[in-house]
């Protein structure tokens, strides 16, 4: 009876132990999440597929390095020379994630620091190449668009040889020197206000030209129809509107002799 404690302390240390080592047999993975295995025997496996969400059984001395594997963000503030050497701000973010197959790879080569160790100096090196190729007045203006897709294109050809896939490049702003900025919109608009005058002189130019070639059609039309009119037209004319009016209901018509040209003359009304 006096030995069963002494039998009985050793095997709940046993007990505590071995469900201590069950318990780190377990890994859970959560959701957004990979697992990589790393083997005591053989280093990270990069054969097999990473660890996908859930409980997964591995031998106590094995390890498994977590990932996640959701869009993150990278908000960087860089300052890169124009193409005339100014220094100019980008504010700029990029999604990126793991390829979620080649975590394993990724983990081999870089390491859980891989943001540090890549993206972050990518980033920055590909802002500064396509910056470099612009002046302040066209990063102000109309090249904003541009920028962000040449940095995209350079740094997704960066990421994709590491086993890091970009989603998508946003310049959210371009800071210019103050002075730098000044400049540039004075110029603009000295711009603006040079094509609204020369807007406003082509419009006169162009209602000049239509009163001319109105008047020039007036012009014309009254000398054909003053070479087309002769006295016993006139003459015709006049007796049918004489005719009309004597037989019109609301006046009385006198006539009285002849005109010099032999038209009646026409006196009276009601």
């Amino acid at each position: 009876m006096e030995k069963l404690p002494k039998l009985g302390i050793p095997v709940i240390i046993l007990l505590v132990i071995g469900a201590i080592v069950l318990m780190k047999s377990f890994v859970k993975i959560e959701s957004g999440e990979t697992g990589v295995l790393y083997k005591l025997s053989d280093g990270v496996v990069t054969d097999e597929p990473p660890l996908g969400e859930g409980l997964h059984l591995i031998a106590p001395w094995n390890q498994v390095i977590k990932y996640e594997i959701r869009q993150q963000e990278l908000f960087e503030k860089m300052k890169v020379l124009s193409s005339n050497g100014l220094e100019i701000q980008i504010d700029a973010s990029a999604w990126y994630q793991p390829v979620p197959n080649d975590v394993a790879k990724l983990h081999q080569t870089l390491g859980e620091d891989y943001l540090q160790r890549v993206i972050q100096p990518a980033i920055r090196s590909a802002a500064r190449s396509v910056v470099g190729r612009y002046t302040p007045e066209q990063l102000y203006s109309s090249k904003r668009d541009a920028i962000q897709d040449e940095i995209f294109i350079e740094l997704k050809a960066i990421l994709d040889k590491q086993y890091v896939q970009l989603n998508e490049l946003l310049v959210r702003d371009v800071t210019l020197p103050a002075t730098i900025k000044t400049a540039i919109e004075r110029k603009l608009k000295q711009e603006q206000e040079s094509l609204e005058y020369e807007f406003r002189l082509v419009t006169a130019a162009k209602e000049a030209e239509k009163v001319r070639i109105e008047a020039q059609g007036k012009a014309d039309a009254n000398r054909i129809l003053s070479a087309s009119l002769t006295d016993k037209i006139l003459q015709d004319k006049g007796i049918d509107a004489t005719i009309k009016l004597s037989e019109s209901p609301n006046s009385k018509v006198i006539v009285i002799g002849s005109g010099d040209s032999g038209m009646p003359i026409i006196l009276g009304d009601n």
